[in-house]
């Protein structure tokens, strides 16, 4: 009999940082493995659990958080843990973190109060909140993946040139240093409204303001975490049963006609 295939997927402190719906990424990884037949394990990574738990974990999703809650975190996700973190991470475990999460991931946070909240130093990032003067990026948001090898890889699973549509509502602006970008917006603000970036790309990890039902929206970046996940943890490619899609496809034709782009992205 073959060897049934198995994900944990950690989830970083869902009752603090999922402010804007990003259960809904959870969910959309928990079903995309369940109509495969692969069996799923959601865990919380939070206060209750210790650094061995981050290192069990296939795929680790992190959502948004105001500033209060990412202080807490930022106490709580200290010393062992972070360290575990940043190791998996380091070492190709797939992970996709939206909205205030990737902050987490950076050098730094400063927030509208000028309160530097300091991240793990694992991208080589920084964001800054200018204050309640300065408007919000907020709105739909479009945006063509450009980051390797992950454009490759898309392609290969989906057929075309990876396209994301998505939701942005973020205060702070985020710079890049020496990392890759994750993609080239189309329409949005991105990072900062300034350079036309917009998320990060490292070993694995997805970090974007894309917040929300990402995954839900853009069903490829779900099963290219699934695949990644796999192939890292089995150490061997594993084929993904196809799903039917359809549904999706439509959702994003609508989107994008009322966007006033392109239906074929």
């Amino acid at each position: 009999m073959s060897q049934a295939l198995t994900l944990n997927i950690g989830w970083l402190y869902p009752n603090l940082m999922s402010t804007y719906g990003d259960r809904g990424n959870v969910i959309c990884l928990q079903r995309r493995c369940q109509w495969r037949n692969i069996l799923v394990n959601i865990v919380p990574l939070d206060q209750k659990v210790n650094a061995s738990c981050f290192s069990q974990m296939d795929i680790i999703v992190g959502g948004g958080a105001q500033d209060r809650q990412q202080e807490i975190v930022m106490r709580d996700l200290r010393g062992a843990k972070a360290e575990m973190l940043k190791f998996k991470l380091d070492q190709g475990t797939p992970g996709v973190f939206t909205c205030a999460s990737p902050q987490l991931l950076g050098h730094y946070y400063e927030s509208s109060s000028g309160q530097r909240i300091n991240g793990l130093g694992l991208l080589d990032i920084v964001t800054k909140h200018s204050g309640s003067k300065i408007s919000r990026c907020v709105g739909n948001m479009v945006f063509q993946i450009t980051a390797s090898p992950l454009v490759e890889d898309i392609k290969e699973i989906s057929g075309k040139n990876p396209v994301i549509i998505g939701f942005e509502n973020h205060g702070g602006r985020t710079y890049l240093g020496n990392v890759q970008p994750l993609g080239k917006i189309i329409l949005g603000y991105g990072n900062n409204g300034e350079d036309g970036y917009e998320g990060v790309f490292y070993r694995n990890a997805i970090a974007t303001y894309s917040h929300g039902p990402l995954l839900a929206k853009n069903s490829f970046i779900a099963d290219w975490l699934i695949k990644t996940a796999l192939k890292e943890k089995y150490q061997k490619d594993i084929k993904l049963a196809n799903i039917d899609d359809d549904l999706e496809k439509q959702a994003r034709k609508v989107i994008l006609k009322k966007l006033k782009l392109s239906s074929s992205m």
